[in-house]
């Protein structure tokens, strides 16, 4: 199979003049979910959809897809299902999910141009608020796909100006009926750029991920005692920011020494701090902390919390702080389907397009999808790493050569004949 490399150039180019934003360099746009810009965003690729010859369902909370059930597929049978998102982060770049939207679209139609005939039907996907900018905290769509949040919870979500999904998805006119049930589906595939310089490294168009990154997001508070800055003796002071500073690094501490002796892949972060009462001649008596902590392997994860907590012992002891330590999010790596990528490194091979294993470091749809089916999550190049940021770039070959991966893989995964 051949993909056509203008017409997926045309699809994203199209896409991104919705939402477009001004930027010094590159081309950024801002679509968040249920705004004007993803109305037309929804709309373009609605019509791509009909135009390809695909029956276009919208569920109840927005999420769309479009099937292929030609005469060689039998219609009662489980679909192969892919794609991603159409919304974007505030200023984003014009890659970050329209390329797995529209690389699934395109790759439809390869197989439609070389008379594939699948088994399977195809179901080419965009989930709603993947971004989590305006409802939820992200992953919203596939979230209700999976059964981990009901439709009526997602509906009656609310922005900051009280605006519930319900009422914005009405506003648009993209609040459908019924839902799409992913696990309904035989496979799922997914197409996103890296976000990372891994593939830009090594020179490899084409990346098929083994394991999606856990995530644990914590939540440390140091509690001092605020007092003059100017009147309080250094020997006297209780200072609840001197000591989140030693928290911040034995975080980062640890994370390195796991780094160091058993996972390359881990990463701990402290992203966010709020001072108190954070004036200039205040003794802070309180700061509260976000820590981020990510890796392929859980027990490394668990390590580094662990550390987290030592520390706040350790500085109780020390500097006669309190301290609270709470854990509200905490998601296990996800492993991806080995049948599903051994036919994605099948498909580059049949292609010659060089692929390579590597794990996802950021969260995905697919992350969702995996826990009710067999999934996979492949990657194209990111020129110096950068996303989420009009300067974000893929260039076009390697689109290209990753929509043809994913065809191929789409192809084997539904039966596909010549």
């Amino acid at each position: 199979m051949q993909v056509d490399t203008d017409r997926l150039r045309a699809d994203i180019e199209a896409n991104a003049e919705f939402g477009d934003v001004a930027a010094e360099e590159g081309r950024g746009r801002t679509v968040l979910c249920g705004t004007e810009a993803n109305r037309q965003a929804r709309e373009y690729f609605v019509e791509r959809l009909e135009d390809a010859g695909l029956s276009v369902e919208i569920d109840a909370i927005g999420n769309i897809s479009g099937t292929w059930t030609p005469d060689s597929a039998d219609g009662d049978a489980a679909p192969v299902a892919f794609g991603s998102h159409l919304d974007s982060v505030p200023e984003g770049g014009i890659f970050d999910g329209p390329l797995g939207v529209y690389a699934a679209l395109e790759s439809a139609r390869a197989m439609q141009d070389a008379a594939v005939e699948p088994e399977r039907p195809v179901v080419v996907v965009s989930f709603t608020e993947e971004e989590g900018q305006r409802f939820a905290d992200g992953l919203l769509g596939s979230s209700v796909s999976v059964g981990e949040r009901t439709v009526e919870e997602a509906l009656a979500l609310e922005d900051s100006d009280g605006v519930t999904l319900g009422d914005a998805l009405d506003d648009i006119g993209f609040r459908g009926d019924g839902l799409l049930d992913a696990s309904e589906w035989d496979a799922w595939y997914e197409l996103h750029i890296e976000q990372d310089t891994q593939l830009e490294r090594a020179d490899v168009p084409v990346g098929v991920v083994t394991t999606i990154t856990g995530i644990t997001h914590c939540e440390a508070t140091v509690f001092g005692e605020a007092n003059h800055a100017g009147a309080t003796p250094m020997d006297e002071r209780t200072d609840a920011l001197a000591a989140a500073a030693e928290f911040v690094l034995d975080v980062e501490r640890a994370a390195n020494g796991v780094v160091a002796e058993s996972s390359d892949s881990a990463v701990g972060t402290v992203g966010s701090l709020d001072v108190s009462p954070n004036a200039t001649n205040v003794v802070p008596g309180r700061v509260e902390m976000g820590v981020d902590v990510r890796d392929v392997e859980y027990q490394s994860m668990q390590t580094i919390v662990g550390a987290a907590r030592e520390s706040l012992t350790r500085l109780e002891t020390e500097r006669g702080v309190d301290t609270e330590f709470e854990r509200p999010f905490d998601l296990e790596p996800t492993p991806m389907a080995d049948r599903l990528r051994e036919a994605a490194h099948a498909a580059g091979e049949t292609a010659g397009i060089e692929t390579m294993d590597m794990h996802s470091g950021a969260a995905h749809d697919t992350m969702h999808v995996a826990d009710v089916t067999d999934a996979a999550l492949l990657f194209a190049p990111s020129r110096d790493g950068i996303s989420h940021n009009p300067r974000e770039w893929t260039d076009w070959d390697d689109c290209a050569a990753a929509t043809r991966v994913l065809a191929g893989a789409v192809a084997d995964a539904a039966g596909g004949r010549l």
